[in-house]
């Protein structure tokens, strides 16, 4: 995840974190209250307006990135205040920039100031009310909710208080009923008390969201994306419908095989799956149950976490192996301060927020990753997609304040998980990690954990916004949150809770993303999008194997290739960007259908005379 705290046009965002992704925020600064303007104005103004702002959004970016850092790295109340401060004035610039920038909306400007102007009205991610006491507030709200989430743990039965990380490791591996469901019921004794907050934080933002013109914050989201709200939407269901029927071969499968490891009584066959069975503390990604349904005779001979361990890759290692990808590319190394000023590791005598994430600190050299690197298969992987967030950063340093951000969201989520793409065993051999690659009869198995990492996230990364879009809307009222939050689940993924809900539940508190106030439609796009840059890249490259075989590792064409995406950042609307990498200006799902072709011909032939549906 990408946590930036860039209030560049891109993002008059507090970037906190790009986290494996966070997001973006929006950066603030005085309260200034704007009014029209007295004279008639000129593209002149325009420009001088643009120029202006660029240079406090470079110094508001810096500023607020350091805060932002040091509260998420270091969380007591001093410097939750020090973030929150910094929040709130990059709120108010920002607010101040959206309000300024709409003076221009009838003035007569190029295509290059329109757009920069665009960019200053939609990117905020919180837009705070013109009213300093409000705006003071909605930062302060901002900030305790981070504070709640990073600070959050469960004393368990036996009296041991239980970190979210520790928590998160026993969903991976447990196969107790019992335990894995106490787990799931604990992470969510965190989140009932951010419930107030997060209702006068939806207050909030909608009132500032209808001071720049907006129907509420969840139509100024959808905005963000070189098309209309509406587009967008329909959009987003499109691509849906054609990951449908994959995902839905996969849920029948993988809930039969639940119901033989713990009984059709605790999994009905024709119900949604309880959420607490799949791996993982939100069900949204299942792959930590692999072993639970792996196909036979699937082994493929290898364990990349003992793999790790056998190769003696400690954290720092894990992260230089990812890098040598990207290098191997053609990119240039990480800089220095990158190993000296990213956390790598947990402290231990101090809190800090685990969640992964990549940072730009300064628009130029100071990057950096935030991540409590466990020594695993998976990890090894989210650091590739972390610093695929890095090198993006890096690769577009040279635009404009404006144009430093990537094409859309979705593109920042995709890009290092399209070269996780390439983790292959064909990329494994030849990093010497593993000693042979397994033959094609063993490429089920590996689909199959691929699937149910990615094709599993699909209509859980679709299903938070689209309950966020409700709540902003005013469809799903405060009263209904968690039982809205549970209709969709079951509609999109076919989870369900595993226990009958107390009534003051707030269990989409419980994602980060949710308190966090980070979008999350871009892990949707990002899960669509990786496929597709994946097949273009492999062609690129001249790929010959199963797209599913390929990978693009110490390919300088595909290298080049993708370069020139990144250093395009967001100075075209995305449709262009696309186009430049896949030749279509539209996204396009059936690059994710190519790629498990195999596993869903044998998911149909597994699931014949079965009740699929949920």
């Amino acid at each position: 995840m990408k946590p930036t705290f860039k209030l560049t046009t891109a993002a008059i965002i507090v970037a906190t974190s790009l986290s494996a992704c966070n997001g973006e925020k929006v950066v603030k600064i005085d309260t200034k209250a704007t009014s029209q303007p007295s004279k008639t104005l000129t593209m002149k103004d325009a420009d001088k307006f643009l120029a202006a702002t660029e240079k406090e959004l470079i110094q508001l970016n810096t500023v607020g990135a350091r805060a932002a850092w040091i509260n998420a790295n270091f969380i007591t109340e001093d410097t939750s205040a020090l973030a929150a401060a910094a929040d709130q004035k990059s709120t108010e610039a920002g607010v101040r920039f959206a309000m300024q920038a709409a003076n221009f909306d009838a003035v007569e400007v190029n295509t290059d100031q329109r757009r920069k102007l665009n960019i200053l009205k939609q990117s905020l991610v919180m837009p705070a009310p013109q009213d300093a006491k409000k705006s003071a507030e909605l930062s302060k709200i901002g900030a305790e909710l981070n504070s709640m989430y990073g600070k959050g743990k469960y004393k368990d039965e036996s009296g041991e208080t239980l970190s979210l990380g520790q928590m998160t490791a026993t969903m991976a591996t447990s196969r107790n009923y019992d335990e894995l469901l106490e787990m799931w019921q604990g992470w969510r004794t965190i989140s009932p008390d951010m419930k107030p907050l997060y209702i006068r934080q939806a207050e909030l933002g909608n009132e500032g969201a209808q001071g720049l013109g907006y129907e509420d914050l969840g139509a100024m989201w959808r905005s963000n994306y070189d098309m209309s709200a509406n587009e967008f939407a329909t959009e987003l269901d499109r691509l849906w419908g054609q990951v449908k029927p994959l995902y839905d071969d996969l849920h029948c499968y993988v809930r039969t095989e639940l119901g033989k490891t713990y009984g059709e009584d605790k999994v009905p066959q024709d119900q949604p799956i309880p959420a607490h069975l799949l791996g993982n503390m939100w069900a949204q990604s299942w792959g930590n149950i692999y072993d639970l349904v792996a196909p036979e005779n699937a082994d493929p001979g290898y364990d990349l976490t003992k793999q790790l361990a056998a190769n003696n890759y400690d954290e720092i290692k894990m992260v230089k192996g990812a890098e040598s990808f990207f290098t191997s590319l053609g990119f240039e190394a990480l800089p220095e301060t990158f190993w000296q000023r990213s956390l790598f590791t947990k402290p231990a005598d101090r809190d800090v927020v685990c969640h992964a994430s990549a940072w730009d600190l300064d628009s130029k050299d100071d990057i950096r990753i935030k991540m409590c690197i466990q020594k695993t298969g998976e990890d090894f992987s989210v650091i590739h997609h972390e610093l695929g967030h890095n090198f993006y950063q890096r690769a577009y340093q040279n635009q404009p304040v404006y144009y430093q951000n990537s094409a859309n969201d979705g593109f920042h989520e995709a890009i290092g998980d399209t070269i996780a793409l390439s983790v292959t065993p064909k990329y494994l051999k030849e990093i010497g990690l593993i000693n042979t690659i397994p033959d094609e009869s063993k490429d089920i198995g590996l689909l199959m954990k691929m699937a149910l990492d990615k094709v599993a996230f699909i209509p859980f990364g679709l299903m938070v916004d689209q309950w966020r879009w409700k709540v902003y809307s005013g469809e799903v009222t405060p009263e209904n949150y968690n039982t809205a939050w549970w209709e969709l689940r079951e509609k999109y993924q076919g989870v369900r809770a595993p226990v009958e809900r107390e009534k003051n539940a707030f269990d989409p508190g419980a994602k980060y993303h949710v308190p966090g106030g980070v979008p999350y439609s871009r892990y949707f796009l990002a899960h669509i999008q990786q496929f597709e840059f994946h097949r273009a890249l492999c062609e690129i490259s001249g790929n010959t194997d199963p797209i599913h075989r390929c990978s693009i590792y110490n390919n300088k064409d595909a290298g080049a290739a993708l370069n020139t995406v990144l250093e395009m950042g967001s100075s075209q609307p995305w449709q262009q960007a696309y186009k430049v990498l896949t030749g279509n200006e539209q996204m396009d799902a059936t690059a994710i259908l190519d790629y498990f072709a195999p596993l869903h011909t044998w998911l149909k032939d597994k699931n014949q005379g079965k009740q699929c549906g949920f």
